[in-house]
């Protein structure tokens, strides 16, 4: 396994780095959090037809690049970097990974291409209030109707369901329990008896929505995939690909933290000294970079897994989310207490990095949760 990029792979975070600082500034990121969709339409179609980032990873049968994890996982770190404000994640982690691994031929010749050239925004609503990802607590329900399905229920926590295209719905027949029983429905936003509504949330950098479903009626063929009874096992995947994404994310944005405080380290004065200088901001700086090297090692050791032993998938994708996680959010922390008391103030940083650090944690499971879920799968 080699965990070095390739020189292509390497002008990937280049070209990211370079396009991210232009126009993902904290001006316009701030610009974007603060509009009616939470991002710049204008940009998210730049990204879709101009840069071809969101089809990284469609096969280019359907036109998009036919990368794969470690690349996502490339450019998903220079974009936690810049707090990117787009439905990136939402649309090419999250909904096309949910139609690229499911989805039937028809289906992925139907979303995958729109979805590609930035024409088509997606979300995967499977969350509800109960819980994030115990899927025995979902009560979302389906049930067959004269040349269809009928979808009925109350998702929660949907990122940027309230703006999305198309939504990849997570549903159980009647009766069922936990994965068993679970499809995924694919499902226009503008449906009949669809309602959609931004939540208030901590994180203005990536909007969350409700979304009701009153009786939706849907085709037979909006069903993903060729056969009934796959549904628990293609969330799950993506749900686990989508944790190593978020992963590469918040390494990213602890970089970002860690940088902000070694400059603001270097300039502040105090007692016509740098603070940087002083031993207790050195070691803080110090354990952010310990936290910063290890949870990039999971980060990329878990894209490597992805791509070229996905049995391990689950495992590699959970060290990942428990890592990476934790280490966002006490970088994000430390920053904070290095900025002293502006550091929380609206005209400075680190406060959005932090609040994107814990809505992040709550996102695809707690650091809790997946240490529980490693121990599982240990025998422990």
């Amino acid at each position: 396994m080699n965990l070095s990029f390739t020189e292509e792979q390497q002008a990937l975070r280049e070209q990211a780095q370079e396009f991210l600082a232009d126009h993902s500034s904290s001006e316009a990121v701030r610009r974007a959090m603060e509009s009616e969709a939470g991002y710049d339409e204008e940009l998210w179609k730049r990204i879709g037809s101009e840069l071809g980032w969101a089809g990284l990873c469609i096969p280019e049968e359907y036109g998009g690049a036919g990368l794969g994890a470690v690349e996502l996982t490339a450019l998903m770190e220079k974009m936690g970097e810049h707090l990117l404000c787009a439905p990136f994640f939402s649309t090419v982690c999250l909904a096309a990974q949910a139609i690229g691994i499911g989805g039937s031929p028809a289906q992925r010749r139907e979303h995958l291409p729109s979805i590609a050239d930035g024409r088509t925004a997606a979300a995967l609503a499977y969350a509800e209030r109960e819980s994030v990802r115990d899927a025995g607590a979902w009560q979302t329900r389906f049930e067959e109707a004269p040349g269809g399905f009928t979808l009925t229920g109350e998702k929660r926590y949907v990122v940027d369901g309230h703006s999305a295209d198309l939504l990849v719905v997570a549903a159980r027949r009647a009766g069922t329990r936990g994965e068993d029983g679970l499809e995924l429905f694919l499902v226009p936003a503008t449906s009949a008896g669809v309602t959609r509504r931004a939540l208030p949330g901590l994180d203005l950098t990536r909007r969350l929505a409700e979304i009701v479903l009153d009786g939706v009626r849907v085709p037979a063929a909006a069903r993903l995939g060729e056969a009934a009874g796959r549904g628990g096992a293609i969330l799950a995947e993506t749900l686990d690909r989508a944790s190593i994404a978020l992963a590469a994310e918040q390494v990213g944005g602890a970089q970002r933290c860690l940088d902000l405080s070694v400059d603001y380290a270097k300039q502040r004065v105090q007692f016509g000294r740098p603070i940087g200088s002083f031993q207790a901001i050195k070691h803080k700086c110090a354990d952010m970079m310990v936290l910063v090297e290890s949870s990039r090692s999971a980060a990329y050791y878990a894209a490597c897994v992805a791509a070229e032993e996905p049995q391990q998938l689950a495992q590699a994708a959970s060290l990942a989310g428990a890592c990476c996680g934790e280490a966002y959010f006490r970088c994000a922390g430390e920053s904070i207490q290095i900025h002293g008391g502006v550091g929380f103030t609206w005209e400075y940083d680190p406060h959005l990095h932090f609040k994107r650090a814990r809505a992040s944690q709550a996102l695809l499971g707690d650091p809790a949760w997946h240490r529980e879920r490693v121990a599982r799968g240990i025998g422990l």
